[in-house]
């Protein structure tokens, strides 16, 4: 009784898959159209969190401010490489398993259609009454054209050949008949979506990988020069080689802002934005004149320039307490509302008996509110004002850590001017030129000159991205609207008659197959002097 447990037990357990089996099983699972289906809506799952927390390839300085204002949860994050998510191990290998199931999936699809499209229809069916659409129709004998069997059978070859279908002769056990099959093409076109959405990630993935994107503040009168130091921010693709960037060159020459001046409502809202830039393809290349507007971007040697923001740059110059130039140039500033009042900084590390700082604001129409404090009045610099505030002391852009070009860092530092003091703020006019106090120095408001914000990018996948989205929309059309149908006629000789039987059958949904029912029997009608004898074109099996 024991053995024969022991026997039955044994007799139960599975056989071990071992190292080939257990292979096997994970690519079938791996590579089945489920399991593909899954990890494309885990990848869109796991690009969420690129649009919720800043990234490092687009603006590392707010990655060091969230890690600042969130000490506990931030350094997890960055574990989790929440920063960097588009880059990181797990979304890379959501994307690597998601490339490797759609070509597990396609590779047995298309060696399957390859074989059927060399397969002949199916045989015809003995009893073809039980087939959904069916119709049995004589032929009248005794007219001069009446054809005969052969005639019969090469005419509906023909017929049915025009129609769009596969078509094959038959002569069996059953009679003579022809084999008809049609809508091979939705399963190309199926086939070629799946392909066109494996195109898709792959192009992806080589514009991520030799692509590239950086940001740029040209003031009028600048050149900008396609080169790595050139750029003020630059994200460069995980494959990208600075050996890669096309030397080409763009000055901006003058930026043009239309403002409203007609409406109640929007006076004074910019309407049209235009920057005149002369652009060099090549070193050796004349410059062509070339206008920049927003929805107007610059295709230079494949990469996109982008107008993506502007203001107003005004040229400051300023001398330290041994009356020696410490700083002669543009500076950017960063507009605030809707009248271009704008934010200004400028650090100035080399001055002389001690280092320089200046913060506050520009106003391009001055004017002085009730309140005596002035405001800008419109945003057009009609009179621009420099109001500002400045401090000496270390800067402390020698400790060597980061800091933001838009904020000063006064906390080793002391004012000389403010409005609160004795010295009050600096307040300069253009052409204007202050006195700092304690003899520390001195600055001029020399001109007034615009800026304009510039993004450029270079993504080689984005023309083949386009391309395979148009195909796998193709083919998406193609795999919905074509029907799947199959056709048999046969003739049959039986006391003394002859007659044609047909029947229609449909692979999947398709309601337009009774409308091809009537079509056939029409041509047929046309082709051979024909009596309707039977007809059953709304039948359904049995």
């Amino acid at each position: 009784m024991a053995k024969n447990k022991r026997n039955a037990k044994n007799a139960g357990d599975a056989p071990a898959l071992g190292f080939v089996g257990s292979m096997r099983w994970i690519w079938t699972q791996l590579t089945s159209m489920p399991t593909a289906l899954f990890l494309l809506l885990l990848l869109a799952v796991a690009a969420v969190p690129g649009s919720i927390f800043p990234q490092r390839s687009a603006n590392p300085e707010v990655v060091v401010q969230y890690l600042e204002q969130h000490p506990v949860a931030g350094p997890w994050l960055d574990k989790f490489q929440m920063f960097e998510v588009y880059s990181s191990v797990w979304f890379s290998a959501i994307y690597l398993l998601l490339f490797i199931s759609l070509v597990g999936c396609i590779l047995p699809r298309i060696k399957k259609h390859a074989k059927a499209l060399r397969t002949p229809p199916p045989r015809t069916p003995a009893k073809m009454q039980r087939l959904p659409q069916y119709t049995s129709l004589e032929i009248i004998e005794g007219e001069s054209d009446t054809p005969d069997d052969d005639q019969v059978i090469e005419d509906t070859y023909k017929i049915l050949k025009k129609r769009g279908y596969r078509v094959e002769r038959r002569k069996d056990a059953t009679g003579r008949s022809v084999a008809a099959e049609r809508g091979y093409i939705r399963e190309i076109g199926n086939i070629l979506f799946h392909v066109s959405l494996l195109g898709v990630l792959a192009a992806a993935g080589i514009g991520q990988s030799f692509g590239y994107g950086g940001q740029r503040v040209l003031v009028e009168g600048e050149t900008f020069v396609n080169s790595l130091v050139a750029y003020d921010s630059f994200t460069p693709g995980s494959s990208f080689s600075a050996d890669d960037l096309p030397g080409y060159s763009v000055k901006l020459d003058k930026f043009d802002i239309v403002f409203d001046r007609e409406s109640k409502d929007y006076f004074g809202q910019p309407i049209d934005f235009t920057a005149h830039v002369q652009v060099r393809k090549d070193a050796d290349s004349q410059p062509v004149e070339e206008e920049l507007k927003v929805n107007k971007p610059l295709r230079i040697n494949g990469a996109d320039v982008y107008l993506v923001g502007n203001g107003y740059a005004p040229v400051v110059t300023v001398r330290d307490g041994k009356g020696n130039i410490s700083y002669s140039g543009p500076l950017v500033s960063v507009p605030q509302d809707s009248v271009y009042t704008s934010l200004m900084v400028l650090k100035v590390p080399d001055a002389s008996p001690e280092q320089l700082g200046f913060q506050g604001f520009l106003l391009p129409t001055a004017v002085i509110g009730e309140d005596n404090i002035s405001r800008s009045a419109d945003p057009n610099a009609i009179n621009p004002l420099l109001q500002l505030n400045s401090f000496y002391g270390d800067l402390g852009l020698d400790s060597g850590n980061p800091q933001n070009v838009y904020v000063l860092d006064t906390d080793k530092m002391k004012e000389l001017n403010n409005r609160n003091l004795k010295a009050g703020g600096i307040s300069l006019a253009a052409g204007e030129t202050y006195e700092l106090p304690n003899n520390l120095g001195s600055i001029t408001f020399d001109d007034l000159k615009r800026y304009v914000a510039l993004d450029v990018n270079y993504d080689p996948g984005k023309l083949p991205i386009a391309i395979f989205a148009g195909l796998a929309l193709l083919g998406l059309i193609v795999s919905m609207f074509t029907p799947r149908r199959r056709v048999w006629v046969k003739l049959i000789n039986e006391d003394g008659k002859r007659k044609i039987e047909y029947a229609l059958l449909a692979r999947g949904e398709d309601p337009r197959l009774e409308r091809e029912a009537v079509e056939l029997q029409k041509i047929f009608d046309k082709a051979w002097p024909l009596a309707s004898q039977e007809q059953d074109l709304g039948a359904v099996n049995g």
